[in-house]
């Protein structure tokens, strides 16, 4: 088990609507960050930008996205997530992925979907929680919007260490991101990582970036900065995470509660 784990958020712009552009780009970016860290995050929808335009950006399995990932986390020995469209089985998801240098896969499917910009109206939710075991660590994947809603990412009798949320998060409700990952934070007792992007999209809607991660007494350990393309590394401490958990068992009183499926 690995008491230590590099974590590095990589904060970006996201070219509007061109896969081939971004899955470029973003390769150059993770090179920089060969042998200097363990996972590597990825805003979402980083092949395209939070477009509801699914017909044309959506991607299949075995088409570019994932092939290209694989490339990236073998080459440069590094993890890696984010989220990206992709069509299965007649239906779009925004799916989150965490693809090892091993070559093994994960994916989560965004839960809850952003009816203010028509998600709910172009995509299907997902349905289930999905945590990956990496390097000693349990981390659990989540999208944007569904850091809203506590009760999804309940860390049920410790599942996981650490929570990650990759965005596109306006830069209007920036109050809110930074409020609310530090509470998750809190109240499950793990670290929290949140990577947004930067820029204009598409649509106009301006992005602050503002990626952060917290440890799991709420202390802000890294900080991205706001409107700058930048990439910060930190390193998570596991045994500092196990001493609070065993010095304050808050978890051992939570209340027992079961999700019903859509």
């Amino acid at each position: 088990m690995a008491d230590s784990l590099r974590v590095s958020m990589i904060q970006s712009h996201i070219i509007w609507e061109d896969r081939d552009e971004n899955l470029g780009y973003y390769g150059e970016l993770l090179r920089r960050v060969k042998g200097k860290t363990d996972v590597a995050v990825l805003p979402e929808t980083f092949t395209t930008g939070f477009s509801m335009n699914v017909d044309k950006l959506a991607d299949t399995m075995d088409g570019k996205t994932v092939p290209a990932i694989k490339e990236w986390a073998k080459k440069y020995k590094l993890a890696v997530t984010g989220s990206f469209i992709v069509k299965q089985d007649a239906k779009y998801y925004n799916r989150a992925f965490f693809i090892t240098p091993e070559g093994e896969e994960y994916y989560y499917d965004k839960r809850h979907l952003f009816r203010m910009a028509g998600e709910d109206k172009h995509f299907s939710p997902g349905t289930k929680q999905t945590i990956v075991p990496y390097k000693g660590w349990n981390i659990c994947l989540q999208v944007c919007y569904d850091l809203r809603f506590p009760v999804w990412s309940r860390n049920v009798n410790n599942a996981y260490d650490l929570l990650v949320y990759v965005a596109n998060w306006p830069e209007a409700r920036k109050k809110v991101w930074r409020s609310l990952l530090q509470a998750r934070a809190l109240e499950n007792m793990a670290y929290v990582c949140g990577v947004n992007r930067v820029g204009i999209d598409g649509e106009g809607f301006i992005y602050r970036g503002d990626s952060m991660i917290y440890t799991p007494r709420g202390k802000k350990l890294a900080d991205a900065g706001k409107r700058e393309e930048v990439i910060r590394t930190s390193t998570l401490l596991k045994n500092e995470l196990e001493e609070l958990r065993t010095k304050f068992p808050a978890w051992e009183d939570a209340d027992k509660f079961a999700i019903i499926e859509p």
